[in-house]
């Protein structure tokens, strides 16, 4: 096991996973009928995976990606984990912001409808990027770090 976690990834992790935690507990809050205190939940919700997503795509940009550094009997999985993860990511970040407006923009119908699909894919995404984060820093030293610029420069 690493000692020495990185500072970057562990804080825009833990974002993603307060971002989740306010999720639910927005869920709880609406189902229990309390409106405003479901809107100020999901607000929290959403500040918190905004600023995962500047803390990430700053990291990614200036300092950049870890690569897998573990076995490489593994590393196909991994991989294929990662994508997966990032494509729940993605579509969970498109569904996240069509919610928000339909809820700020008072079109109930469609907020209810996406709402808990929403919620889902925000859930096994924050999972999902914690484990990538466990399997990284935790259970494995990270690989090479390479900043966009190095790699798109050769700097």
């Amino acid at each position: 096991m690493n000692t020495a976690l990185p500072i970057l990834p562990t804080i825009s992790t833990a974002f993603i996973i307060l971002s989740a935690l306010c999720v639910a507990a927005g869920w709880i809050l609406v189902a229990k009928g309390r409106i405003q205190a479901h809107k100020k939940t999901m607000f929290a919700a959403a500040v918190f995976a905004l600023i995962f997503f500047i803390v990430y795509a700053s990291r990614t940009i200036f300092v950049g990606n870890t690569a897998f550094g573990g076995p490489d009997s593994i590393k196909i999985y991994y991989t294929v984990f990662l994508v997966f993860h990032i494509f729940l990511a993605t579509t969970g970040a498109v569904f996240g912001i069509i919610t928000l407006l339909s809820g700020y923009q008072n079109k109930l119908s469609k907020h209810r409808k996406i709402g808990p699909i929403t919620s889902i894919i925000w859930f096994f995404t924050a999972t999902t990027g914690a484990a990538v984060y466990l399997l990284l820093y935790v259970f494995y030293h990270g690989g090479e770090t390479t900043s966009v610029f190095r790699a798109i420069l050769g700097l």
